[in-house]
């Protein structure tokens, strides 16, 4: 499902605006960004958890080649899902 399928379903389940929706999701995805980027956690009960994680830097390899090449450390977002989510696709 992509992000035109959501806003259709959502829209007909809750007899809302296309435009309405969109509006709702953009904000909810825009706060859970801004939340990560400010280090907190997101946490849904009985869907997940978003989390800022750290990846540390690394030696990798470049597959062509075979030489070794820095991989620098970054900022990741992990996302574990909850009990009740992880029940239901069981």
């Amino acid at each position: 499902m992509n992000k035109q399928e959501l806003i259709a379903s959502i829209a007909k389940s809750t007899e809302l605006s296309k435009s309405k929706v969109n509006d709702v999701i953009d904000a909810f995805l825009g706060d859970i960004k801004n939340s990560l980027k400010r280090g907190k956690s997101v946490q849904l009960v009985g869907f997940g958890t978003w989390k800022k994680s750290k990846r540390k830097a690394r030696t990798g390899r470049n597959p062509q080649t075979g030489a070794s090449i820095k991989i620098a450390a970054r900022n990741t977002v992990r996302f574990s899902a909850g009990k009740a989510f992880k029940d239901l696709l069981n």
